[in-house]
């Protein structure tokens, strides 16, 4: 039987990388249809800029946490490989409790930054801009979430298929 961490992060990570393939995939067909008003059509609604540049940070952040838990981020796993498994596991647990408190960290400071924009107007899209910043919160919350639930256990280790 599957623990109950394994199973949330069954559940979450397919949902939020479904949410941030959308949003990637809404953020292609703006960009297609800025370019085809600008070049086909003689001129792009300002909207479309600004909206594309929403649309992948959201998508960004909103994967984040799903990257993480399987090793998708950039990090150098030599010095995992040669440390004694006691002190592999005193590195895990660094690292682990280091991504929680910079995710809480960030989603408290983005939550708040998010909130303090709210009387700005986004230019192009004519709405607060407290909207399109709060995916720098949700993202950041995701990150703590898939963090907390994967717990202090070694990161995979994203290895080049030689064959």
């Amino acid at each position: 039987m599957a623990s109950l961490s394994s199973r949330v992060l069954a559940i979450s990570r397919p949902v939020t990388l479904t949410i941030a393939s959308s949003l990637l995939l809404i953020d292609l067909a703006v960009i297609l249809f800025g370019v085809f008003m600008r070049y086909l059509a003689g001129g792009a609604p300002i909207w479309t800029d600004e909206l594309a540049r929403f649309l992948i940070i959201g998508s960004v952040l909103l994967a984040a946490g799903a990257v993480w838990i399987e090793g998708g981020h950039m990090r150098v796993a030599l010095i995992e490989s040669l440390l004694p498994p006691r002190l592999c596991q005193v590195l895990n647990l660094y690292q682990w409790l280091l991504t929680l408190s910079l995710a809480i960290a960030g989603t408290v400071i983005s939550y708040r930054y998010a909130l303090s924009v709210s009387m700005f107007t986004s230019q192009g899209l004519g709405v607060s801009r407290t909207f399109p910043m709060f995916s720098l919160p949700i993202g950041f919350a995701l990150l703590t979430w898939h963090a907390f639930w994967y717990g202090p256990a070694p990161l995979k280790t994203l290895t080049e298929d030689t064959a």
